[in-house]
Formats: C-alpha cells, sequence, structure tokens
C-alpha cells in the first residue's frame, strides 16, 4: 500500500498538481462569558484524490468538509444548513490561506495499522490481503488502491479536456 501512495505523491510533485489546504475547524471556548469567532486552523497541503485526501509525506485521509476561503455573501437566513456552510466559508476567509484556496476539514486521518490487522479504515477496507476503496458507500462498489490512486492522479495531473478551463 505504501508504494501506491509514495509513487502517487512523486508524481503528484513531479507535475505540480494543485494541491488544496487541510485545515481543523475549532470553535474556541467563551472567554468571560463571551463565544469568540469559529477559526479554521490550518494543518497542511493535501491533494484531493475523490475520497481520499493525500498529504506530502504520504499521510491518508477520509475526505471531510470542504469550503473556499472566499468572503461569504450576506446572510438569507434561508436554512440552517446554508449559514453553517456560510460560518465555515467566514472562517476560512478569516484564516491564513490564501484568497480562493479550497480548505478542507473535518477530514479524518486514515489508520494505516488498522489497515496492516485487516481492518477498515475510513473509506479503505482490507479484503484477501488487498487495499480496496469503497469509493461510494452507498453502493458497496470497491476498487483497488493502486489503481483507484493511479486513476484519480491522472485526472488531476492531466484533466480530460475542458475539465477545470473557464472561458475568457
Amino acid at each position: 500500500m505504501s508504494t501506491a501512495v509514495e509513487a502517487a505523491v512523486a508524481r503528484l510533485e513531479t507535475a505540480g498538481a494543485r494541491d488544496e489546504a487541510l485545515a481543523d475547524y475549532v470553535v474556541p471556548k467563551r472567554v468571560l462569558g463571551i463565544q469568540r469567532a469559529p477559526q479554521m486552523v490550518p494543518v497542511g497541503r493535501v491533494w484531493r484524490l475523490g475520497v481520499l485526501l493525500v498529504g506530502a509525506r504520504g499521510e491518508l485521509f477520509a475526505t471531510g468538509e470542504v469550503t473556499r476561503a472566499v468572503e461569504p455573501r450576506h446572510p438569507n437566513n434561508q436554512a440552517v444548513s446554508q449559514e453553517v456552510r456560510r460560518a465555515h466559508q467566514l472562517a476560512a476567509f478569516k484564516g491564513p490561506f490564501a484568497p480562493g484556496d479550497t480548505v478542507n476539514y473535518d477530514a479524518s486521518p486514515v489508520d494505516l495499522a488498522a489497515l496492516d490487522r485487516g481492518e477498515p479504515s475510513g473509506p479503505l477496507i482490507v479484503a484477501e490481503g488487498i487495499v480496496l476503496v469503497r469509493w461510494s458507500p452507498s453502493s458497496g462498489a470497491t476498487t483497488p488502491l493502486e489503481r483507484y490512486l493511479a486513476d484519480r492522479v491522472d485526472l488531476l495531473v492531466d484533466p480530460p479536456g475542458g475539465a477545470g478551463e473557464t472561458e475568457r
């Protein structure tokens, strides 16, 4: 497994693939009864490869939530979930991230020791000694980790024509 992850990291670094911020969303404790604003605390940089986030040192995370470090629009109080997303976006905007940066948070580290014991961790499971990625929790479909990483790295390094392009 580590060989597949190391190969993915090497290819992503060589290609200069776009990485994203990894952060912890922290709600500070009250001080003298005053609630302080939530913060996005940087943890590092990762590449998002579908259901996995991969760090430069080969660490793996199950993809959590994602927002962008842009100034949120005015609140419209349409839905609680929308206001929660707005609060996360505001925390990223006020954090030490570049404007427009993609910020991943609530990502769970993959327990590599559990995988070595044949136990599942995050979207990864082990079947007959092979590490598999469960890329859709509802369907139960799996792909060998090595192939999954290779496919996702290909898409990030060399996206299909038109993907990610904007008209000028």
